[in-house]
């Protein structure tokens, strides 16, 4: 098929080259200038395992096209994915200028039949407000359909070759024929692809983001509650994970959620259901506790060296939102690092991805290093924020010799208490 992808971010790149992947002809369109430049050339713009090759691959076997002119991209494709920005705007609510203004321009160009799928996450009703955009500028057939993604960062790709479920919410015979057809290489089982109306379908990812961020933020606050009675939150965790009606996912206590989704899509479903006489109580809650969670390292630290952070040197490992990603946005080290600096205290940081990003973020505020022992050198305390593999079994003696005072606020769980304690650590975790 002749396929379409316009916005190159983290979804949109990992689709068009996944699509290219199994045989189709994808155009991809983007309006950052070097951007295009460097993924023309194979430069991959973001951190994601496994992409940079896929991408040189269908590159070189010319089923991978990048472009600035979108006009390109609809002349030549069948199926145009709309994986554009939908940021919050100041109410909450998800911003669909950039979305609305691609369709529009379609609509304009467009000479023949053109089925437009909403890649993106968009509110409930999007699909509706898209196609009203398009009678308005064109008479020639269209359909539009929802087809949410469910790509986790740092196993995005994996997640789109392997799908544990395809959502597809569509109204006319022949695009959920085109988009069955374009998903079976990937499905490999057949209740896989799970077809609804649009409005169900845009709903689902709000809804299955909101959920997990409401795990995440309850074991928070489980945790929490754990310091208060002298309990151990790995147990309960284990305890609750091997309830099958539970499940082990998502409920690891931590420094809050971040990332792209998790706060975005919150926000934007409590603005939804307000919108529509509805208080989504729960989701405000979740919310609230998230913001309270970002705090917690440095509540922890003020209280160990009773209320005198100013001129205390703070190291930090690992700023990306998780894991595998060199994503910051909405991550909560911004927001630690952000209070540190408030509060007169000195910060230095290291992540294995995301220093370059962080750097264009907060400047010289902060000190940067490549290596996550040279962050160490003379520091107070260290946080640890996101839990990469490599800081999980570092030289421990080397760490207590770099810095001032051996104190380790563990914002990740991924220390031992008992062992850190014995190597002669103050160690503090999350519900331990």
């Amino acid at each position: 098929m002749n396929i379409g992808v316009v916005g190159t971010g983290y979804v949109g790149l990992v689709v068009g080259t996944c699509f290219a992947e199994s045989g189709n002809d994808v155009i991809c369109v983007d309006v950052v200038r070097e951007k295009v430049h460097n993924l023309k050339k194979g430069i991959v713009t973001i951190y994601e395992p496994g992409l940079d090759e896929l991408v040189k691959r269908n590159l070189k076997e010319k089923r991978l096209h990048f472009t600035t002119e979108l006009n390109e991209a609809i002349d030549k494709s069948k199926i145009i994915f709309l994986a554009l920005p939908t940021p919050p705007g100041e109410d909450g609510g998800a911003d669909l200028r950039f979305v609305l203004d691609v369709t529009r321009k379609i609509a304009r160009r467009m000479r023949d039949s053109k089925i437009i799928v909403t890649k993106s996450t968009v509110p409930v009703g999007t699909c509706d407000r898209l196609r009203a955009v398009m009678r308005e500028e064109t008479e020639v057939d269209f359909d539009v359909a929802s087809n949410p993604e469910f790509l986790k960062q740092g196993a995005a790709v994996n997640d789109f070759l392997y799908p544990d479920r395809v959502i597809v919410g569509a109204r006319g015979k022949e695009t959920v024929k085109a988009l069955h057809d374009l998903y079976a290489p990937f499905m490999r089982r057949a209740d896989c692809f799970i077809l609804m109306d649009e409005r169900s379908a845009e709903l689902s990812k709000y809804a299955a983001n909101s959920l997990l961020a409401t795990k995440i933020s309850f074991m928070n606050e489980i945790a929490n509650l754990c310091e208060r009675v002298r309990a151990d939150v790995d147990m309960v965790r284990r305890g609750l994970g091997t309830d099958p009606r539970i499940g082990p996912q998502f409920l690891f206590p931590g420094v809050g959620y971040g990332g792209s989704c998790f706060p975005k899509d919150v926000k934007a479903l409590i603005k939804t259901s307000d919108e529509n006489g509805y208080e989504m109580r729960i989701l405000k809650a979740v919310d609230t506790v998230n913001d309270q969670q970002r705090m917690i390292l440095v509540d922890k630290l003020k209280t160990h060296f009773k209320g005198k952070i100013k001129n205390l040197h703070v190291a930090i490992w690992g700023l990306a939102f998780k894991p595998r990603t060199d994503d910051l946005r909405d991550a909560p080290s911004l927001v630690i690092i952000s209070r540190l600096l408030e509060a007169g205290a000195k910060v230095s940081a290291h992540d294995p991805v995301a220093n370059r990003r962080a750097k264009g973020i907060l400047g010289n505020k902060v000190q940067f290093f490549e290596n996550n022992y040279d962050v160490l050198k003379g520091a107070d305390a260290l946080f640890v924020v996101t839990e990469w593999s490599e800081f999980r079994q570092p030289d421990f003696d080397r760490m207590k010799r770099l810095m001032k005072h051996p104190v380790v606020f563990d914002g990740r769980n991924i220390f031992d208490p008992k062992e850190m304690r014995a190597r002669g650590f103050t160690y503090y975790g999350i519900g331990k």
